[in-house]
């Protein structure tokens, strides 16, 4: 077992260190820095720079713009999250089937949004959405409603930009729940169909079941991903209109690096942190449940 023991620490060991460096470290600096006031003058002269303690925490907790960020955020993450994961299922679904055809070609098309470049990306959809020669107005158009500012209305800001996430991320998720369903013995649903299942009986109980660890890794690699976005509010709506569509990270970013208030940016990134940590444990926890 020493053996064992000393080799595993062997394996172990490089990566710890590189996790380490990378992760640990910063984030105690980012939490640490937290706890100051850190501005542009201790850039300057690092005597300037005071201790704290928790008072950007607690002037952020009374501060509107930040709960206006968070439950945008959050809004964001449960809404455009779900969604993509749907999306990439049913497009899995449809690549796996036996009469697809042409199945690279699919698959290379839809994974293209993926590895396009998000700010690429933002501007063309934000043409798309432009309020009278945009793309998706001139559809409306054909069909008799009237044209819908999707970036200066705060009714519709949001889920413009849930729809261009949605769109620019289901690729990946798409090719890992092939992967999943290339994974699930053939011999399963033989014996669901001999025992009289249909289609739908055979997605709902062996499908679905033998896709709960794709789905617990999907599910939380979407909601890490979610919690952080930022350029497509950043180059699409500047966080407008009124606010409607800025992001926590967004707003880490203003604090940080435009007013340079970077002890007040350190403490909402740490607070995005534990949001983040605590939505992956709630997904392994509910994973554990149902299993």
């Amino acid at each position: 077992m020493r053996s064992d023991a000393r080799a595993a620490a062997l394996f172990l060991t490089p990566a710890m260190v590189i996790i380490g460096f990378f992760f640990l470290l910063p984030a105690a600096a980012a939490f640490l820095l937290s706890l100051t006031d850190f501005d542009i003058y201790a850039l300057g002269d690092i005597h300037n720079v005071r201790l704290v303690g928790l008072r950007n925490y607690h002037d952020l907790l009374h501060n509107a713009v930040f709960w206006r960020a968070l439950l945008n955020t959050i809004y964001f993450t449960l809404v455009g999250g779900p969604l993509t994961v749907i999306v990439a299922l049913g497009a899995a679904l449809l690549l796996n089937a036996k009469a697809a055809r042409w199945k690279s070609l699919f698959r290379t098309i839809y994974f293209a949004p993926v590895v396009t470049t998000i700010v690429a990306v933002a501007i063309v959809w934000r043409y798309l959405y432009h309020p009278r020669f945009g793309l998706f107005n001139r559809v409306l158009d054909l069909i008799g409603i009237g044209p819908i500012d999707w970036l200066g209305d705060t009714r519709w800001a949001m889920p413009a930009i849930i729809l261009l996430a949605v769109w620019k991320n289901f690729g990946y998720q798409m090719i890992i729940f092939v992967a999943g369903l290339q994974s699930i013995p053939e011999e399963l649903y033989e014996s669901a169909r001999i025992d009289g299942a249909g289609p739908w009986q055979q997605f709902r109980h062996v499908t679905v079941p033998m896709l709960a660890p794709t789905f617990l890794f999907v599910g939380i690699i979407t909601a890490i991903s979610f919690l952080q976005f930022f350029a497509e509010p950043y180059v699409m709506t500047r966080g407008g209109p009124l606010d409607a569509t800025l992001s926590m990270v967004m707003l880490m970013y203003e604090q940080g690096f435009r007013w340079w208030n970077m002890g007040n940016g350190a403490a909402i990134a740490f607070i995005l942190f534990l949001f983040i940590i605590g939505g992956t444990l709630l997904q392994l926890w509910v994973q554990k449940r149902r299993a």
